[in-house]
């Protein structure tokens, strides 16, 4: 089964035969200072043989053979090293577990699912490429730890008219609003379960449960895209008053601050909201539907704005429930974080609990209600996907996934 890659260090990627190879930067620069110092030494050792035996060249061919061929080859790439035992022992990892790309590593391209790469990352055409041939896509991240692009494959399941349909439900105003409307009451259904999860608990969350509960009723009688928005936006302003009495921490927040976050709270629902995106992306590109025609958040320029909508009825369930269990549990502190200037985020090792527990939640299972069998996390994206494509060519009405647990 393939699995996701995550790149928490920098370094350099490149294909090596039909694999991937990730070399961290550290070990980059080790082996160029080596060949050069190898070079260096051939040099000095050949000057020194010409110099005591000029009128030997049978000689110097001779030793220099015994060192290695020192000529450029062009048929010969120098990075196409044998696997080592580390590396092969790194294949037969198990392959349920979650993979953090923090040290060189051999990766088979038919056990990769999608690339995250959260450092600076050397790549190349050819690289790209080969993820193109074999439908991977791969999601970039900022120094700071926030999304900032993905490379997003030539589509492979086109369909003409699964695009007319879903540009049709664009145009007609209230095709589109029953979407949308559809996206803001699963966001809010689910927002409303985790409220009541920890209302159930003892934490006294009457106030923010009323006033979501209050913004769902009023959804029915939204008549454009930006009423629904302020009901959405209304909603979780309650919601996130909720947070200062769910965290046990005494985690300093109280406001949603974005572009920076200014606290560490922030940052993380920053960081977990843009793995909410990417792994939204990444299901679109497994279904017929097009990116960039959404339906809640407007269509725009350099975006690929239906990963946002769907996004929104996951965030709840995939970022803040990650975010709770990480503070509560004390499996990410303060000393995680770096502050720089305004601006608060995550530290590599932050980085790394969050993608472990990510990588967990998404490979966690269900019993569906409706399937009667286990489905990971994950897979509810990709269903959602089909949904709304049977909605879209009038098979089956699009409801949103609500959490029932």
């Amino acid at each position: 089964m393939a699995r996701h890659y995550y790149l928490t260090r920098s370094g350099r990627l490149r294909r090596k035969d039909n694999t991937l190879c990730f070399e961290p930067s550290g070990e980059m620069e080790q082996k160029t200072q080596e060949a050069k110092k190898g070079v260096i030494d051939q040099l000095f050792s050949l000057d020194d043989t010409q110099q005591s035996t000029p009128d030997a060249p049978a000689e110097i061919t001779d030793e220099a053979d015994e060192m290695g061929d020192l000529s450029f080859d062009p048929g010969t790439d120098s990075s196409e090293e044998t696997i080592s035992e580390q590396e092969a022992a790194a294949l037969e990892e198990d392959e349920d577990a979650p993979i953090q790309v923090a040290e060189r590593r051999v990766i088979p391209i038919e056990d990769v699912d999608s690339i995250w790469a959260f450092s600076e990352l050397e790549l190349n055409a050819r690289v790209l490429n080969f993820l193109a041939q074999h439908k991977v896509p791969a999601h970039f991240f900022n120094y700071y730890g926030y999304y900032s692009g993905s490379f997003y494959p030539r589509e492979y399941l086109n369909a003409g008219y699964v695009l007319v349909k879903q540009v049709r439900h664009y145009t007609n105003r209230r095709l589109r609003l029953q979407i949308a409307r559809e996206f803001i009451h699963s966001a809010l259904h689910n927002i409303l379960r985790n409220l009541r999860y920890y209302d159930a608990r003892g934490i006294d969350l009457k106030t923010e449960t009323e006033g979501v509960q209050e913004e769902i009723l009023r959804l029915d009688e939204v008549k454009d895209i930006n009423e629904l928005m302020a009901c959405e936006g209304r909603a979780r302003s309650r919601y996130y008053q909720g947070f200062s009495k769910i965290l046990r921490e005494r985690a300093e927040f109280t406001k949603r601050v974005r572009r920076p976050p200014d606290n560490p709270v922030n940052a993380l629902i920053s960081f977990t909201n843009g793995l909410v995106y990417a792994a939204a992306l990444t299901q679109i590109y497994r279904t017929q539907l097009n990116p960039t025609i959404s339906f809640l958040h407007e269509p725009g320029a350099r975006r690929f704005s239906l990963a946002l909508d769907l996004a929104e009825v996951f965030k709840p369930i995939l970022a803040d429930r990650l975010l709770f269990k990480l503070i509560n549990n004390r499996q990410i502190a303060e000393r995680d974080f770096s502050q720089d200037l305004n601006c608060c985020y995550l530290k590599e090792s932050g980085r790394q609990a969050v993608l472990k527990e990510w990588d967990a939640r998404l490979q966690t299972t269900i019993e569906h209600r409706r399937l009667r069998r286990k489905v990971s996390y994950e897979r509810l994206i990709r269903l959602e996907c089909y949904k709304l494509v049977k909605h879209l060519t009038s098979v089956e009405s699009y409801t949103g996934f609500r959490a029932w647990w």
